[in-house]
């Protein structure tokens, strides 16, 4: 495998990768246009670019079997007397292993002769190879010629249009061919066939008009080569395009790389660079429209104050079903602003569904403890509150009694019972605040413990449910764009360009600026 083999195949498998990855996301136009990019190239890749498929091209009348014989220096392609018409496609090849390339092109056997003999290997080294069509006349009345003109002219290298004086302008071929291949004149060639009918002072106008007309159509820099088979003008000059082309097998593979690149850039359009969308911005708004379904904050107050008041059964109710499509909604909006249609039906049914989010939620909120105990200290503090105030209660008895001398006990003893009634009567206070403070406490925790954990629920449920299939989504758009863009081409191939200044593909006479039409040229024979 050569390293343009290599290369070219890198890039068709990162595009048909490419093109796996997008599947159903992409257009059926757009999907279809790169599928048979990918398997045409493959295609051809599997036949080796080492070939050089060169076409000739025209219409009635234009000479193309002449020019055929001229550059195989073979007598092959049928010649006729009265504007002959060209009717299946003939081939010369300079290789000996192009036969399976002939039969991929659709070349009948009979219509096929090698040029790769040992004679005259020498002279024809140079185009080793060159496999050289002839097709039918892209005019021609006759049924099934323009369909064999249009299935192969896709699968050619470099298409040579072969022209007349008379008709160099028919707009059937500017409208119906070149006007379709704008970008590819790094593989078009025009001759200027007969040009030994014109009258020398106007030939170099005549090459003019006809270069004009293909900056109309788009093809800037395309060579024109006036010739004649007849004098065998341009011919040499012709020969040493095609030996140009045959060197530097960039144009072999040309046709294939801007196959790529163009479904590479289709691809491309479908898969923007910027996606917008980030996971950790998107959830913290979402928990909380979740929590606000649920009610989460509701039912965690709940537990708090059974745990202050010592009853109460706090649950979780379904949530809110139109609050749960909504945060769905806003997800899928977020997440699928920048995505193409395709893509953005892909997600919405990637993700989970309201339903299947709603009972999502409900699952993961079931397993989050409402735990209404009061604190572990609740019994011993009440104990010794409660023993306290009975302590109290005694001693402060004790004291009245002898205050009012109804127990037999000194004043010092008196005292001493009424200061100890009243430190019993402290400590159940203390005791009774002390309870009421860890219960309070408790109950915060408990408060705050259950919005923790049903957050983290509600996270938990939006990472899976939602988010992991956005990413993998997301991931993939970003992957198709890797691959489409390591698809592309490093840049044009360049240009074909005659040999020396002249662009004419012959010595001529200098003429007068300006373009000429066919009625200008009074003298040229039909």
């Amino acid at each position: 495998m050569t390293s343009q083999d290599a290369t070219l195949g890198a890039r068709t498998e990162d595009l048909g990768r490419a093109l796996q990855i997008a599947g159903s996301r992409l257009d059926d136009t757009v999907f279809g246009t790169v599928a048979s990019s990918v398997a045409g190239v493959r295609e051809r890749l599997a036949l080796g670019v080492d070939h050089t498929v060169v076409a000739l091209a025209g219409g009635t009348g234009s000479g193309k079997p002449s020019t055929f014989n001229k550059i195989s220096r073979l007598t092959f392609a049928d010649v006729g007397v009265k504007r002959p018409t060209t009717a299946k496609v003939t081939a010369c090849s300079w290789s000996d292993d192009a036969s399976a390339l002939l039969d991929w092109l659709g070349v009948e056997r009979e219509r096929r002769i090698t040029r790769a003999g040992e004679l005259d290997a020498a002279d024809e080294a140079s185009l080793a190879g060159l496999v050289l069509l002839d097709l039918p006349d892209h005019d021609s009345v006759a049924p099934g010629h323009r369909e064999v003109v249009d299935k192969v002219l896709p699968l050619v290298d470099l298409l040579v249009w072969v022209v007349d004086p008379q008709k160099y302008a028919d707009d059937a071929l500017h409208t119906g061919y070149l006007r379709d291949t704008p970008g590819m004149q790094a593989s078009t060639v025009v001759v200027l066939n007969q040009i030994d009918t014109v009258p020398v002072g106007q030939r170099e106008n005549l090459v003019n008009d006809v270069k004009r007309l293909l900056r109309d159509d788009g093809l800037e820099d395309v060579p024109v080569v006036a010739a004649s088979t007849k004098t065998d003008v341009g011919i040499a000059e012709l020969r040493g395009l095609l030996e140009q082309t045959v060197a530097r097998r960039s144009v072999a593979a040309g046709r294939a790389a801007g196959e790529l690149d163009a479904a590479a850039a289709l691809l491309l359009s479908q898969t923007p660079a910027e996606v917008p969308w980030h996971i950790d911005t998107v959830l913290e708004r979402e928990i909380d429209a979740l929590a606000r379904a649920a009610g989460l904050e509701s039912v965690a107050a709940q537990v708090g104050a059974a745990v202050r008041n010592g009853y109460g059964s706090p649950e979780f109710r379904p949530p809110d079903a139109d609050a749960i499509a909504l945060s769905r909604s806003r997800w899928l909006t977020g997440a699928g602003e920048a995505l193409k249609p395709g893509w953005q039906r892909s997600l919405a049914s990637g993700v989970a569904s309201a339903q299947e989010l709603a009972g999502a939620v409900t699952s993961a909120l079931q397993g989050i403890s409402l735990d209404t105990r009061g604190p572990t200290t609740q019994r011993l503090t009440r104990r010794l509150a409660l023993g306290a105030v009975v302590v109290a209660v005694v001693l402060g008895l004790l004291t009245v009694l002898a205050a009012l001398d109804l127990l037999p006990v000194g004043d010092t003893a008196a005292t001493v019972l009424g200061v100890l009634a009243i430190a019993a009567a402290v400590t159940a206070l203390v005791a009774f605040l002390t309870g009421m403070q860890v219960r309070r406490a408790l109950a915060a925790r408990r408060t705050q413990g259950v919005i923790a954990s049903g957050r983290a629920a509600l996270e938990r449920v939006l990472r899976q449910t939602m988010g992991v299939p956005t990413q993998k989504l997301l991931d993939e758009h970003r992957a198709v764009r890797e691959l489409a863009q390591s698809a592309r081409d490093d840049g044009p191939s360049e240009p074909l360009r005659l040999a020396g200044s002249s662009t004419t593909g012959a010595a001529m006479p200098p003429a007068s600026p300006g373009t000429v039409r066919l009625s200008d040229l009074g003298t040229v024979r039909a």
